[in-house]
């Protein structure tokens, strides 16, 4: 009967929107996962090509679904992954995340310190961090021994590999003194960069290979045809997630692991991103 098929349609539209958020605002954001990728620099040494850098972004310990246990599957199973090199790229807390309750930065740095890599652990801190206190961060990392690179340069050796990895602060509320940092790089040494926002590639000399960043969470919320709906960037969807080579620049952009705002993820999962670096010269792992 007509009558019949209309009423079905109100219903099964209700059912697909209730399916589509219970994904988005449960099952998507309450998942976690490694995901493998791979790049293939033309300026890396072949002496280390192989390496795998396991990028953490946009924690938010304390957003739903992000508490302090989860804090401790997100480092076992970075643990799991076995990284050459393990960069936490900042916004390690929350600001008004709907569901979310606060969690203090000495908390979240102890939670971080069972993290090891051969070529170390090392981090840069992101507008919410800064926002928050930068100096407790500070401290609070420092008590755990990890580094933050803010602005500053450290020389990674492992064998014949050698480079510098470059931390550039947060390009919103940083101090932004990435000209005395690029006067620090030694002279034709190959230089990985990391860094919280991903806005600051067109500052970036080519002469980094790899510029690693967050902070976008990929848009949290991809829909297929009309994309990214919110990506914090002033530049739209262009860093919005993923491995960009422009103008001889190449970056890699880590969706992240926590919410802002609303505790919603659809399309855009989160993730320990795990990125093999390949030279161009030599694919064989070499360290």
């Amino acid at each position: 009967m007509p009558g019949a098929k209309t009423t079905k349609i109100p219903i099964l539209v209700a059912l697909c929107t209730l399916s589509l958020g219970i994904w988005a605002f449960w099952l998507e954001p309450a998942s976690l996962h490694n995901r493998d990728y791979e790049v293939s620099l033309p300026s890396w040494p072949a002496a280390c090509g192989g390496i795998r850098v396991a990028v953490l972004a946009d924690l938010h310990v304390g957003s739903p679904y992000n508490g302090v246990d989860k804090l401790e599957q997100i480092v076992d199973l970075t643990l799991a992954a076995k990284p050459d090199l393990i960069l936490l790229a900042g916004d390690y807390v929350i600001h008004g995340v709907l569901g979310g309750k606060f969690v203090e930065p000495e908390i979240v740095a102890k939670g971080l310190s069972r993290l090891s890599a051969p070529l170390g652990v090392f981090a840069v801190l992101g507008n919410h961090d800064r926002w928050h206190n930068t100096r407790q961060f500070e401290n609070a990392f420092k008590t755990v021994r990890i580094p933050v690179l803010e602005d500053a340069v450290v020389t990674v050796v492992s064998g014949q590999c050698k480079f510098s990895l470059l931390g550039l602060s947060d390009f919103w509320s940083g101090p932004r003194e990435y000209s005395t940092a690029f006067r620090k790089l030694p002279p034709g040494a190959p230089v990985l960069a990391f860094t919280h926002n991903p806005d600051v590639l067109p500052f970036v000399p080519d002469r980094v290979s790899l510029t690693f960043a967050g902070h976008t969470h990929g848009g949290q919320v991809y829909l297929p045809i009309l994309g990214r709906l919110i990506v914090p960037s002033t530049y739209g969807q262009r860093y919005a997630a993923g491995y960009i080579v422009e103008q001889g620049r190449h970056l890699f952009v880590s969706p992240g692991l926590g919410t802002s705002i609303l505790p919603v993820r659809f399309l855009v999962p989160p993730e320990v991103s795990v990125v093999t670096i390949r030279s161009a010269v030599s694919p064989r792992r070499a360290l």
